[in-house]
């Protein structure tokens, strides 16, 4: 692999703007392919190639700029970036480490190829599903959108009138899993198959969004070693290269299925910007580069990280709540410079880094009521 100093990302939000953030720290280029200047990791960027994020002429002019390019989401034309690749582009995560995971479908069936445990799942097709289930839209859904927990009869009537012919991308209907807690892992490989395997955390998603973070998550030691063994596993099935956000639910009977993969840095690993030796962005860029793997260990006992999301209200003083949550002790307070806030959109996160892992729970709730008024119930 040639020396690799110029990076390329598809995408501008603040995954990118973060990777932006890391490359400096690095001494490396970062360029994005982004529609707009007022995408968050413009910032940053040492170059910016404007274009809508599955337009492969962009991507183009992209390649021409950097040695390398990686994603920022998975909203990208598969077909069109595989004729780049036929022409030299590099891209990492190799396309091929991607094809099986950007239809949630397609997804499943990879993971059940490879005997690793899921949801029940089928295509929705003509017949009802079998209630409680979740429907999830195959492609391009993603915080909270294009996922629908339909719990009751009555839900599912809502559910057909709003899709009433099931459109070209369609849906992936899962028997709902009671689970007990939700649990992610970081996962990185280089090229050379080397893996770095970050804590296992506990997180809790509202409204099908990430909401906060525990790291590490407070299970037993067992659940943590099956879950970074599917970790390698899957990484080593893709030839993957670079960082893989990767959830799971686990059970009251103790049994651990995946829930989704993620292809890039993970809302689940903003935590290890503050509170690991190397983070997921230096992480990925590491990997990516070509470089050796950073350690994933956490430098200090526990942390907590809380998305700030966009609130209803149509008056809010976030410039008063960002001081209360940076005065809170050793906090670290990332806000991604969105030009417009709406209910729901992420606008930033907090991370606190703690002495104590029984600290964790309430200063989540301190968080909360700072931004959020009432503490999510946990």
């Amino acid at each position: 692999m040639n020396k690799v100093t110029k990076i390329g990302v598809i995408g501008g939000g603040q995954l990118a703007w973060m990777l932006g953030l890391a490359a400096k720290e690095m001494g490396l280029s970062l360029w994005v392919q982004t529609p707009a200047a007022t995408d968050p990791a413009v910032a940053v960027a040492d170059g910016v190639c404007y274009g809508a994020i599955a337009d492969g002429a962009t991507t183009a002019q992209l390649a021409e700029q950097v040695d390398v390019i990686t994603f920022e989401n998975e909203f990208v034309d598969l077909e069109g970036l595989q004729r780049l690749e036929q022409r030299g582009v590099c891209f990492y995560p190799r396309l091929a480490s991607l094809a099986p995971l950007l239809d949630k479908y397609q997804q499943r069936h990879f993971l059940q190829t490879l005997g690793i445990p899921v949801p029940a799942f089928s295509y929705l097709g003509d017949r009802p599903p079998t209630l409680p289930c979740v429907i999830k839209a195959c492609r391009h859904g993603y915080d909270g959108q294009g996922t629908f927990v339909i719990s009751n009869e009555q839900a599912w009537q809502q559910f057909q009138q709003r899709w009433p012919e099931i459109p070209p991308q369609g849906f992936l209907v899962e028997a709902f899993v009671p689970y007990v807690k939700e649990l992610a892992i970081m996962a990185a490989r280089s090229p050379q198959g080397e893996i770095a395997l970050y804590p296992v955390v506990e997180t809790q998603q509202v409204d099908a969004i990430c909401r906060w973070v525990i790291a590490p998550a407070p299970i037993d030691p067992a659940v943590s070693k099956q879950i970074q063994q599917i970790a390698r596993q899957i990484l080593t099935a893709l030839d993957a290269v670079g960082i893989f956000g990767i959830e799971f639910f686990l059970t009251a009977t103790g049994e651990v299925l995946v829930n989704e993969i993620a292809p890039r840095t993970h809302n689940s690993g903003h935590y290890t910007i503050d509170a690991c030796v190397t983070s997921q962005f230096q992480q990925h860029l590491r990997a990516i580069s070509g470089q050796p793997l950073g350690s994933p260990a956490m430098h200090v006992p526990a942390a907590v990280m809380v998305n700030l999301l966009g609130l209803a209200e149509p008056q809010v003083d976030y410039g008063a709540k960002c001081d209360a949550l940076a005065a809170l002790p050793r906090a670290n307070l990332h806000w991604y410079g969105k030009s417009q806030t709406y209910a729901g959109r992420k606008l930033g996160h907090v991370t606190v880094l703690l002495q104590q892992p029984a600290a964790a729970l309430p200063m989540i709730q301190q968080i909360e009521a700072i931004w959020y008024g009432t503490p999510v119930a946990v």
